[in-house]
Protein backbone atom coordinates (compact mmCIF):
# COMPACT_ATOMS: atom_id res chain seq x y z
CA UNK A 1 0.00 0.00 0.00
CA UNK A 2 1.19 3.21 -1.58
CA UNK A 3 -0.39 5.80 2.06
CA UNK A 4 -0.14 3.32 4.69
CA UNK A 5 -2.68 4.19 7.64
CA UNK A 6 -1.05 6.22 10.20
CA UNK A 7 1.13 8.72 8.21
CA UNK A 8 4.53 6.22 8.71
CA UNK A 9 4.42 6.76 4.72
CA UNK A 10 3.38 9.49 2.68
CA UNK A 11 5.03 10.09 -0.19
CA UNK A 12 6.31 13.65 -1.13
CA UNK A 13 5.69 15.28 -4.65
CA UNK A 14 8.87 14.03 -6.49
CA UNK A 15 8.02 10.47 -5.49
CA UNK A 16 3.81 11.37 -6.12
CA UNK A 17 4.85 12.75 -9.82
CA UNK A 18 6.98 9.08 -10.51
CA UNK A 19 4.05 7.23 -9.52
CA UNK A 20 1.70 9.36 -11.85
CA UNK A 21 4.55 9.09 -14.98
CA UNK A 22 4.25 5.15 -14.59
CA UNK A 23 0.58 4.70 -14.22
CA UNK A 24 0.08 6.22 -17.75
CA UNK A 25 1.62 3.32 -19.18
CA UNK A 26 -1.61 1.24 -17.99
CA UNK A 27 -4.39 3.62 -19.88
CA UNK A 28 -5.35 2.60 -22.96
CA UNK A 29 -5.12 4.77 -26.52
CA UNK A 30 -7.65 7.20 -26.51
CA UNK A 31 -8.42 7.63 -22.85
CA UNK A 32 -9.12 10.78 -21.65
CA UNK A 33 -8.11 10.90 -17.44
CA UNK A 34 -7.11 13.63 -14.41
CA UNK A 35 -4.00 13.19 -12.66
CA UNK A 36 -6.00 12.27 -9.67
CA UNK A 37 -7.42 9.29 -11.94
CA UNK A 38 -3.69 7.75 -11.81
CA UNK A 39 -4.39 7.43 -7.80
CA UNK A 40 -6.74 5.49 -5.77
CA UNK A 41 -9.71 7.74 -4.26
CA UNK A 42 -8.79 7.43 -0.48
CA UNK A 43 -4.54 8.20 -1.95
CA UNK A 44 -5.40 11.11 -3.58
CA UNK A 45 -7.39 12.50 -0.81
CA UNK A 46 -4.87 12.06 2.15
CA UNK A 47 -2.54 14.20 -0.52
CA UNK A 48 -2.77 17.44 1.03
CA UNK A 49 -4.24 20.00 -1.31
CA UNK A 50 -0.96 21.99 -1.93
CA UNK A 51 0.92 19.54 -2.94
CA UNK A 52 -1.93 18.44 -5.47
CA UNK A 53 -2.01 21.34 -6.91
CA UNK A 54 1.99 21.41 -6.89
CA UNK A 55 1.62 17.51 -8.47
CA UNK A 56 -0.71 18.95 -11.03
CA UNK A 57 1.72 21.40 -12.24
CA UNK A 58 4.85 19.47 -12.06
CA UNK A 59 3.03 16.46 -14.15
CA UNK A 60 1.33 19.03 -16.51
CA UNK A 61 5.29 20.54 -17.01
CA UNK A 62 6.35 16.81 -17.87
CA UNK A 63 3.57 16.59 -20.09
CA UNK A 64 4.32 19.64 -22.01
CA UNK A 65 8.33 18.55 -22.19
CA UNK A 66 8.97 14.70 -22.61
CA UNK A 67 8.50 12.70 -25.17
CA UNK A 68 4.87 11.15 -23.33
CA UNK A 69 2.69 9.29 -24.60
CA UNK A 70 -0.20 11.50 -22.76
CA UNK A 71 -1.35 14.91 -25.06
CA UNK A 72 -2.50 18.00 -23.09
CA UNK A 73 -6.09 18.48 -23.62
CA UNK A 74 -9.13 20.93 -22.61
CA UNK A 75 -9.67 21.82 -19.07
CA UNK A 76 -12.67 20.31 -17.02
CA UNK A 77 -15.39 23.26 -16.21
CA UNK A 78 -13.73 23.28 -12.62
CA UNK A 79 -10.28 23.81 -13.90
CA UNK A 80 -8.59 20.95 -13.57
CA UNK A 81 -6.21 19.86 -16.63
CA UNK A 82 -7.62 17.26 -18.81
CA UNK A 83 -5.38 14.50 -21.12
CA UNK A 84 -5.48 11.99 -23.06
CA UNK A 85 -3.77 8.99 -24.31
CA UNK A 86 -2.19 9.42 -27.89
CA UNK A 87 -0.73 7.14 -30.32
CA UNK A 88 3.13 7.23 -29.07
CA UNK A 89 4.36 3.62 -27.66
CA UNK A 90 4.19 2.74 -24.23
CA UNK A 91 7.29 3.64 -22.57
CA UNK A 92 8.85 2.94 -18.86
CA UNK A 93 9.82 6.79 -17.24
Amino acid sequence: MLFRVGGTHMPNVNELLEIAKAEINYLNLGEVFLVRDLFKGYEWNRISRSDRLLLGTLFLNFMRNENSRAKVIEKTSSGQQKYRISDRQKEDF
